[in-house]
């Protein structure tokens, strides 16, 4: 095999320097092929024409002896190199046929055989070192884990001495917790005696106790029956004064014959807010109260009514979007102030700047917070700006602004009043 390897390899070298006419048809596609896929794809068709075909095959000796040279001229001349490669000697031979070229095949097929048997030797005493050596490695790693294993053994001898004694101090501290344990059973026998004679004294203390707490109570709420008792007194007083003075100031006004003002306190604050398209800016106040003491202050001459806007709307429209807040909110405000003719000022806080908002009913007033300010700070200033004595009523659910406009003569009233106070219009 080694041989017929050889002589395709040296035929397909110089298959393409042959003349195309003097090529096998079958080999002449295969010609046109590189050297390595010559011998590759076509080793068996060239095989078999230098079989067969005594010309053709002369004509590759022929270029053989030309491209390898003295080696071939020597083998077609009848000589055997001692040196020479026996299996390139014998392909050499076979293309050029010399006188017993027979034997050269012979001679290399022998040596051949002799350099595989010599692999095969050679390869079987690397095996058999290795596995020599492998042993080797396997009996010394053998003989450290015997070594390991009696430490291990002896670690183990060591480590159960200590553990049958750490058994016996454990059982005498046993035997030792059983009589703490007996000891200390009797002793909450004992203390549970004395636990049950303190919770039946604290049984009876608690029973005097609830008796002592309902007479308070009782006694509570005949003070608080008392006070509210109190309180609506002071209260009706103070409407019939409130009424007592608003038919005065009507009465001095029709006296005086005061003319009505272009301005109002309220709009000089409002020149000062962030001017909307159409509108001016506003916001309010705390405490429930009934719609009819609303309506009561309302009446009283030039009142005023400021609204904390989004105080009252989130509470009576949660669900609708901020702009339909507003726009429900100002819309039912033009039906109070067409109602009781007082100035209406409603406040929004208006940190973005609303533009393009529907113009507001006639007699309320729509105003935004600046930037910088509030809808509180706002509400503030607008009770500030009022001259002391002007009935002024805030509405807001928001206690800090309940007390700061109390604290300049506003009326102070809760979000739901209003809300009642619109449901009903």
């Amino acid at each position: 095999m080694p041989v017929r390897q050889r002589v395709v390899t040296l035929a397909a070298t110089v298959l393409p320097d042959l003349p195309a006419d003097g090529l096998p048809v079958p080999l002449r596609r295969i010609a046109r092929f590189t050297p390595q896929r010559r011998a590759k794809l076509g080793g068996s068709m060239i095989a078999a024409h230098l079989e067969s075909d005594a010309g053709f095959r002369q004509q590759v000796a022929t270029r053989v002896v030309e491209h390898v040279g003295e080696l071939a001229i020597a083998v077609r001349d009848g000589g055997n190199p001692a040196a020479a490669d026996p299996v390139e000697v014998a392909a050499l031979g076979y293309l050029t046929r010399p006188p017993g070229w027979v034997r050269l095949l012979d001679t290399a097929q022998d040596a051949v055989q002799a350099a595989a048997l010599d692999e095969l030797v050679a390869r079987r005493v690397r095996e058999a070192e290795r596995q020599a050596r492998d042993s080797e490695t396997q009996r010394v790693a053998t003989e450290a884990e015997l070594t390991q294993l009696r430490e291990q053994i002896n670690d183990l001898t060591t480590e159960a001495a200590q553990l049958r004694e750490q058994v016996r101090q454990l059982t005498r501290a046993l035997r030792d917790a059983e009589d703490q344990q007996r000891r200390a059973t009797q002793l909450l026998a004992t203390e549970k005696g004395r636990a049950q004679r303190s919770a039946a004294d604290y049984d009876a203390e608690m029973r005097r106790l609830r008796a002592r707490l309902a007479d308070s109570e009782a006694a509570l709420g005949t003070a608080r029956q008392a006070g509210r008792e109190g309180r609506a007194v002071d209260e009706a007083r103070l409407w019939l004064l409130l009424e007592t003075i608003s038919q005065a100031s009507q009465g001095l006004r029709r006296e005086l014959a005061l003319e009505p003002v272009d301005k109002l306190p309220a709009d000089f604050v409002a020149a000062t807010a962030a001017e909307m398209p159409g509108d001016q800016h506003t916001r309010a106040a705390l405490d429930p109260d009934l719609p009819a003491r609303l309506d009561r202050l309302l009446a009283l001459p030039k009142a005023h009514l400021v609204i904390d806007g989004y105080n009252v709307t989130k509470r009576g429209y949660p669900g609708l979007s901020l702009e339909q807040q507003r726009n429900r909110l100002v819309s039912a405000l033009g039906g109070v102030a067409a109602q009781t003719r007082a100035e209406v000022t409603v406040v929004f806080d208006g940190s973005d700047r609303m533009v393009g908002l529907p113009p507001p009913p006639r007699g309320v007033r729509v105003l935004f917070s600046k930037k910088q300010e509030t809808a509180d700070d706002l509400i503030r200033r607008l009770v500030r700006a009022e001259p002391a004595g002007r009935p002024v009523v805030v509405v807001s659910s928001d206690r800090e602004v309940a007390d700061g406009v109390r604290r300049h003569g506003a009326y102070p009233l809760a979000a739901d009043v209003l809300l009642r106070r619109l449901s009903r219009t």
